[in-house]
């Protein structure tokens, strides 16, 4: 591929010149980047072997969402920018296609930059809370469709989830698809880690199939362990595809791209469904000795059966010494080497900027219970599994105050 794009005299101010010979290795000396200034996803002639870096890269994405179970996707586009701006992308589309769209409708997921993108593209947020069902955060579908019936043609688009933390559940897609689809809305899914869940994709192709959904964005690092700064943009017909790239400005890197498609070569399309059914079992034995330790301490793992990524383990506050913050749980795992757990007190709130959230990281004004999240992503293995439950249960052995069977401390 490089020899395709080296030995060029260049005559303009932009010709792929690197000072650094460590550079050049670095990026495997593919330094045109990707797409031409007026779309993204062009072919640049000078770049030739760039440009069919790109082209085949496409082309393993799509085959990884159709075979994950996104059967219906036509296109897609890989993005040098991560997912937030992946959605601002998106979010910008949207507001050229239909310039009278104003007010994006957001069933709320408490994670930043779900709550600042919709701003960020100069847009009234109008959060939808979750109901609760079970130990389940669900869509409310009804007070969408309020939403959809007061707005009218000022809605530029309903933005819903699909991989969120628990006790969170994926949206109602199906529900969402068939409203966007009766009121004539543009409809954009962030299935940011949802690749590596076959429940996702599917809810996906199904809400496809029987509604509107416009575009749905995915993350590079959280799906395929690559770096972070990379991001899919796909749709369920190619001209949607095509129109974004071209509303892209300027050219970007093709280091994500880069790495993608070295990544995807080196796992091969047996290696990457593997890693999938190895998540699944993660998943399983996550849960499975979540509990375990959770009847020791007189807490449970909260049923979140939609939520087939994430798991919540309750933190009643009464269960702990008098003198502990439930965050010191979070604290003492990540001084252990534990990282991504999540403590959510349930209190407090968060401004982020024109929106405040009550109780943020719970998703809801009036969930129940504090809690710990964790979460069995791709990539994760059953010796992690094992680390974490050992040193979590170390943790509450010293700070809870309960005293049962197996905790003797």
């Amino acid at each position: 591929l490089n020899h395709a794009t080296s030995g060029n005299v260049g005559a303009g101010e932009r010709e792929g010149r690197v000072y650094s010979e460590l550079v050049k290795q670095k990026n495997c000396y593919l330094s045109h980047g990707m797409g031409r200034s007026g779309d993204i996803a062009a072919n640049q002639p000078k770049a030739a072997g760039s440009a069919l870096m790109c082209r085949i890269t496409e082309g393993l994405v799509l085959d990884v969402l159709k075979s994950s179970g996104c059967t219906n996707t036509k296109s897609c586009v890989v993005l040098p920018v991560a997912t937030g701006m992946a959605l601002l992308t998106s979010l910008l589309y949207l507001r050229q296609c239909n310039p009278n769209g104003s007010v994006v409708i957001w069933p709320r997921i408490d994670q930043g930059t779900c709550v600042k993108t919709p701003q960020t593209a100069g847009c009234q947020l109008e959060v939808v809370e979750p109901l609760l069902e079970g130990d389940s955060l669900v869509t409310d579908v009804g007070r969408i469709e309020e939403l959809l019936r007061h707005h009218g043609d000022k809605v530029l688009c309903v933005m819903s989830t699909t991989s969120c933390f628990a006790p969170r559940t994926p949206d109602k897609l199906v529900h969402i698809a068939e409203l966007c689809k009766r009121y004539n809305t543009a409809h954009l899914v962030n299935n940011a880690y949802g690749i590596q869940c076959s429940r996702c994709m599917g809810l996906l192709n199904t809400a496809s199939l029987n509604g509107r959904v416009d575009l749905y964005v995915q993350s590079l690092d959280k799906n395929f362990m690559v770096p972070v700064g990379g991001s899919i943009v796909a749709g369920f017909t190619k001209e949607i595809i095509s129109s974004l790239s071209q509303s892209y400005p300027g050219r970007g890197s093709s280091a994500p791209i880069l790495d993608l498609f070295i990544t995807l070569l080196s796992m091969g399309r047996e290696g990457f469904f593997q890693l999938l059914e190895e998540r699944n079992k993660v998943y399983t034995k996550l849960k499975r000795k979540l509990e375990e330790v959770a009847s020791v301490y007189q807490e449970r793992v909260l049923e979140t059966p939609n939520n087939q990524i994430s798991l919540a383990f309750t933190l009643t506050p009464s269960n702990y010494k008098e003198n502990c913050k439930l965050t010191e749980i979070g604290s003492k795992l990540f001084t252990r080497n534990v990282t991504g757990a999540r403590v959510v007190t349930c209190s407090g709130s968060k401004t982020v900027g024109k929106i405040t959230l009550q109780k943020w990281g719970s998703h809801s004004n009036n969930y129940p219970t504090p809690y710990i999240t964790f979460a069995a992503a791709v990539g994760m293995t059953e010796a992690d599994v094992d680390k974490l439950v050992d040193k979590f249960g170390q943790i509450l052995a010293k700070l809870s105050c309960v005293v049962s069977q197996g905790n003797t401390d």
